[in-house]
């Protein structure tokens, strides 16, 4: 019997898929795509690791892994940076890599700040102008990307897990609390995991949600589990030499506490010398691949 998230993902209308580049990758094919988004009102692009398991029969659904990459990046940054093809080619992961927002939207202020507008999205549907135009990252990554990935991959929507980094992971905790049942395991690397109590998302919330402290609210990791919501098999990883760690960006410390308080399962790791970039997520990608694998394999 299909499921009702998977019928809902069938109903969701498909549009023609444009391929930019593919690359042989570790036994399978390293993709890069792009398309017309309905929800955003512009092109968007996303990126897709096919294992092996994809070539050798492309009609089999394989369990799959969203990455929600963080401010600045794009849908080739973690493909390119991480080192997880190889693993996901033994362990027969699909890799889906959106980008981090919609791009060349027109908007002036998009592109005034590193950390707010183009490469920035935030995982979230904007309600104020003029972001609210474009800026619709949440139903675009839980409604229409899972149909597009279902009409042209061997992409499971019953069978997906998401992880990311920094406003990633803040995005992977967010979508996962907000949208129970949609995934079987959560992962981050040195998420926002408190965003009401840091620069980056009292700049966010306030362009994207406005003033109202609710909508803020529905939107942070550490609020929604305070506020009863739960996750599934979760792990964080974080860095101790972390710069953002030591300007309060991320305060995972907030977000252990809620889930302590709340009795929500936590792994939460702290690494002594390691910083916020890739050279931090290369370091620790293997255990959060094989943590998802295991969730995705189960049952």
């Amino acid at each position: 019997m299909q499921s009702p998230v998977a019928a809902a993902v069938e109903a969701s209308p498909i549009a023609p898929l444009e391929t930019l580049s593919e690359h042989a990758c570790c036994g399978g094919v390293q993709g890069f795509y792009r398309h017309a988004s309905a929800a955003i009102g512009l092109p968007m692009r996303f990126g897709v690791y096919r294992p092996p398991q994809a070539l050798q029969d492309p009609t089999v659904a394989l369990p799959t892994l969203v990455w929600l990459a963080g401010l600045t990046c794009t849908e080739e940054t973690f493909a390119i940076k991480a080192g997880a093809q190889r693993l996901a080619a033994e362990l027969g992961l699909l890799l889906v890599t959106p980008d981090t927002s919609p791009r060349h939207t027109g908007i002036a202020a998009a592109d005034a700040s590193w950390d707010l507008g183009h490469g920035a999205g935030f995982y979230l549907d904007a309600s104020q102008a003029p972001w609210n135009a474009h800026w619709r990252m949440e139903t675009y990554l839980m409604h229409e990307l899972p149909a597009l990935l279902a009409a042209h991959f061997p992409f499971s929507v019953d069978r997906c897990s998401v992880f990311g980094h920094s406003m990633g992971g803040h995005g992977a905790l967010t979508l996962a609390l907000r949208h129970p049942g949609r995934f079987r395991s959560v992962s981050a690397f040195a998420p926002i995991a408190a965003p009401l109590h840091a620069a980056w998302g009292v700049q966010a919330f306030s362009a994207y949600l406005g003033d109202d402290r609710a909508a803020w609210e529905a939107h942070d990791a550490t609020a929604l589990v305070q506020a009863g919501r739960r996750l599934p098999a979760l792990l964080i990883d974080q860095g101790l030499a972390d710069k953002f760690l030591l300007e309060h960006q991320l305060q995972p410390e907030r977000f252990e506490t809620a889930c302590h308080a709340a009795g929500q399962a936590l792994i939460l790791r702290r690494h002594a010398g390691y910083d916020h970039s890739y050279y931090f997520i290369a370091s620790f990608i293997e255990d959060h691949l094989r943590f998802h694998a295991a969730a995705l394999q189960a049952g």
